[in-house]
This record gives C-alpha cells, sequence and structure tokens, in this order.
C-alpha cells in the first residue's frame, strides 16, 4: 500500500511538472491575415501549424499561436494587437499583413506606419519581431507593386526586425499550388512555406 502511495505521488508531482512547463513555454506569435489563417483550409493545415511541428522538430521549447483574422488590414491588425500581446504575452511576434491595404489601393504611408507602430508595441512588450512581405499582381501598376514589395524590406531595415520577403514564394512558380482564386495556397503548399519561414526566424530563435 504504502509503495503504491510513493508511486502515485510520484505520478501527480510528474504530471504536474509537466503542466508548469506546458504552461511557461515561450509563445510565438503569428499575427496576419487570410494568408496565415489558412483561407478555405481546415485550421490545421495552416502553415503556421507545419512552423509550430517543424520548431519542435528541431527540439525548441516554443508554442506558436496564430491569431490571423482572414481580410485583415494593417488598420484593423493595429486596433487589435495590444490585446493580443496583453493575451498571449508572446516572446516573438510574426507581422504578417498589408495585402488586403494593398489588394484595395489604400495608402502605403498609411500601411507602412500601421505596420511600423505594430513593431514599436511588440517590442515595447518584450518580443522579437519578424514581418513578412508581400507582392501584388502586376494590374495595380508598376509604381504602386514596386513601393508595396519595398515597403517591406524599408521597414525591417529601418526598424531592424527579421524579414521574409515574399511570403508565397515556395508557391509562386506552381499553379496548382493556389486555390481557384489564384490568391490563397492550397494545403500542399501550405509545408514549404512554413520551412522558408523557419529558416528566415532562425537567427531570432
Amino acid at each position: 500500500m504504502k509503495r503504491f502511495l510513493f508511486w502515485l505521488v510520484g505520478v501527480a508531482g510528474l504530471v504536474l511538472a509537466q503542466c508548469a512547463w506546458s504552461a511557461e513555454k515561450p509563445v510565438l506569435l503569428v499575427f496576419g491575415d487570410s494568408l496565415s489563417a489558412g483561407y478555405g483550409l481546415p485550421a490545421a493545415q495552416a502553415w503556421p501549424v507545419h512552423l509550430g511541428k517543424i520548431l519542435d522538430g528541431q527540439g525548441k521549447n516554443i508554442q506558436v499561436i496564430n491569431a490571423s483574422v482572414s481580410g485583415e488590414t494593417t488598420a484593423g491588425g493595429l486596433t487589435r494587437f495590444p490585446q493580443a500581446l496583453k493575451q498571449h504575452k508572446p516572446g516573438w511576434v510574426v507581422i504578417e499583413l498589408g495585402p488586403n491595404d494593398g489588394l484595395r489601393g489604400l495608402p502605403l504611408d498609411k500601411a507602412k506606419a500601421n505596420l511600423v507602430a505594430m513593431v514599436k508595441q511588440a517590442r515595447a512588450a518584450g518580443a522579437k519581431v519578424h514581418l513578412i512581405g508581400m507582392q501584388l499582381p502586376p494590374n495595380f501598376g508598376p509604381d504602386y507593386t514596386k513601393r508595396f514589395a519595398g515597403m517591406y524590406g524599408e521597414i525591417a531595415k529601418e526598424q531592424k526586425t527579421g524579414l521574409t520577403p515574399f511570403l508565397l514564394a515556395p508557391a509562386i512558380n506552381h499553379a496548382d499550388w493556389f486555390q481557384a482564386d489564384q490568391l490563397h495556397p492550397t494545403a500542399q503548399a501550405q509545408p514549404a512555406i512554413a520551412a522558408m519561414v523557419a529558416k528566415d526566424l532562425a537567427p531570432l530563435l
């Protein structure tokens, strides 16, 4: 009976220790739009989920939380960002926003200001920041598309953040890796996107 009680106490202690370890697991927050939310896919197939698996496979004790919302603009993201920081207390923040600003032809100086504000808020909360850029279809005109794509590099250089220049780079040459709208990647593309982001994130981790 005594042996059983000692065993039971030992098991309970181990479970409590594991729970405490899980609760203290540092957070990497992915904060983006439909491209990161996994639009048109089950949530478990979005690239941030694959990123978490990659980090687990590398032995990194990091919990990836995907707080992305389809249709989000930089203005909308800036509005909900403080609450996300307060709720999740991330050690790292990956910001993937701006495509919806671009597709709506919104002023790029405002989009840039919103992204910079989020970078500064994340830093103030103690998080390291990685920025993910995008490119627009050519029908938006050469000047606007060039300034849009260059915006992310400018912010990364000015604010000294990590940078992935183009989220869809692994998929862009695979027509079958896009859904019918030709904008959102399929489930097949997600692991490749996650692998690229994981590689770019490595210096911050």
